[in-house]
């Protein structure tokens, strides 16, 4: 049977794992989710649910990956006879993600071009469009955006130029495509990161930005959000973010931790994971929240337009270095996209190459990268094609319901199927399955190989029995609150 390769390094590992947590959701969903929901008292909610959650899930998935040395499915079904089936989870979770994650980065594609064009003064460039549009009642933002979605053709180009990058990379493998593109890409994406975040904190009126992230109730005090919201929303909000923004409950940290080498420290990789991640989005906020405040004070706060409206509009009032922060920053997202996107493709395929591997087909990377790729790419034509829910295809146009959190766009509904349904749902089930069905001590046991120590593993037995799965049912509960609006914490 051909040996199952995995990560060279650690350092590979690492960059690649934190490359999986580092994603859209980082840049624009975790400074907009601080702010809104109390600034610091958020943040520190937040870091919480990382130790009290975040550490457990996150062991616990490695664990499970390193222990059968599988992907999602196939390690649950070896581990356990009551959750065998919750491996689909994960692919379930990957697919319905990467579906808007392509899109969205072949929008990031198309700012980055955009930016080049307005350096060069090319016809091509944000500047042109919004002078051959010749709309001056509304800001350049919005009208490179309205026309860049309004032409589904060209969305649908770049959305399918990003699913075969990530196929491309997945094609590689774990050493020659992921890890060597994270290995390079993530101090690149730092990097960049301390270059936007010294020039967004630098201008005038920067100040505004950081008191909404860090000043508990002045996003409240100064009319940007209409009332504070109660313990159990925020409780729920922070923990969507974290589960989301740290790939867990969607089989990436299974499928990475299969190819880990036995000599690793799992629990040091699982803190350092979080912390670098907790970082990353904090400078995505350092950098995008104050430029938004400084030089666009009116403009959206999160979601994708705060990325192509709100903070191409920053770009457009830096006047001749512009182009070159929005190049730089727009790179940096492209790349924070891939590296999430890469680790959800390679979910999928793992699954289906280890079932050829074992079954003595040799290794079937190539053509499962490619049809897996195909099948995402079906439904980011579909997202594109919707141009979040401004070309009247939403599910809640064809539905014709009342516009809410899971139905006013494409990239919401299958966020909600992802992020508020089944990645909560699968990381409280894996606590009950390692914690009830399989005990704590399997997962003490893979800690502890090659002389490691497990140094928090009375810690980790009681929350992965006790505290993390009623934190987990509290968030699951505010998550489908917020999507449905079902008033339970309201």
């Amino acid at each position: 049977m051909e040996e199952r390769k995995g990560f060279g390094t650690n350092f590979g590992f690492l960059m690649a794992a934190v490359g999986s947590a580092v994603g859209l959701g980082n840049i624009w969903g975790f400074p907009n989710k601080m702010g809104a929901s109390g600034g610091f008292t958020f943040l520190i909610i937040y870091l919480i649910l990382a130790v009290l959650c975040g550490f457990i899930v996150m062991v616990g998935e490695l664990a499970i990956g390193r222990k059968t040395g599988k992907g999602a499915v196939a390690a649950y079904h070896a581990l356990s006879k009551k959750f065998k089936w919750m491996g689909w989870m994960g692919i379930l979770s990957a697919f319905f993600i990467l579906f808007f994650y392509c899109a969205l980065g072949g929008y990031c594609i198309k700012y980055v071009i955009l930016n080049v064009g307005d350096l060069f003064g090319a016809g091509f460039g944000a500047e042109a469009v919004y002078a051959a549009a010749g709309d001056t009642s509304k800001s350049l933002g919005d009208v490179v955006f309205n026309t860049f979605v309004g032409s589904s053709g060209e969305a649908i180009i770049f959305g399918l130029i990003f699913v075969v990058i990530t196929m491309l990379i997945v094609l590689g493998g774990i050493g020659g495509g992921i890890e060597k593109v994270c290995s390079v890409g993530m101090p690149a994406l730092f990097v960049m990161l301390l270059i936007c975040i010294v020039r967004a904190c630098t201008l005038d009126g920067a100040v505004a930005g950081l008191k909404y992230m860090f000043v508990p109730g002045w996003a409240v005090e100064n009319g940007i959000i209409a009332e504070a919201p109660d313990f159990l929303t925020v409780l729920s909000t922070a923990g969507g973010q974290m589960f989301f923004s740290l790939s867990l409950g969607m089989g990436a940290m299974i499928t990475y931790g299969s190819y880990l080498h036995k000599k690793e420290n799992l629990q040091k990789n699982a803190l350092l994971i979080i912390i670098m991640d907790t970082m990353v989005a904090l400078m995505a906020g350092l950098c995008v929240m104050p430029a938004r405040f400084a030089l666009d004070p009116a403009g959206n706060i999160g979601g994708p337009k705060l990325l192509f409206i709100t903070m191409q509009n920053v770009f457009h009032s830096m006047g001749t270095l512009g182009p070159i922060f929005g190049i730089l920053f727009y790179l940096l997202v492209v790349f924070a996209a891939i590296s999430s996107s890469i680790s959800l493709l390679e979910v999928i395929v793992a699954h289906f190459v280890d079932d050829a591997r074992d079954a003595g087909k040799g290794d079937k990377r190539k053509p499962y990268s490619i049809l897996a790729a195909i099948a995402a790419g079906v439904l980011c034509v579909l997202v594109c094609l919707d141009g979040l829910g401004e070309n009247g295809i939403a599910p809640a146009t064809l539905l014709n319901i009342e516009a809410s959190g899971w139905s006013d766009c494409w990239l919401d509904f299958f966020d909600c199927v992802a992020e508020g349904i089944l990645m909560p749902l699968g990381a409280l089930l894996m606590c009950i399955c390692i914690g009830w069905e399989l005990g704590p001590q399997i997962v003490d046991d893979e800690c502890c190989l090659e002389g490691n120590r497990f140094k928090s593993k009375a810690f980790f037995n009681v929350c992965v029995k006790y505290i993390t799965p009623i934190i987990m049912i509290l968030i699951l509960a505010g998550q489908l609150d917020s999507f449905f609006g079902l008033g339970w914490f309201s």
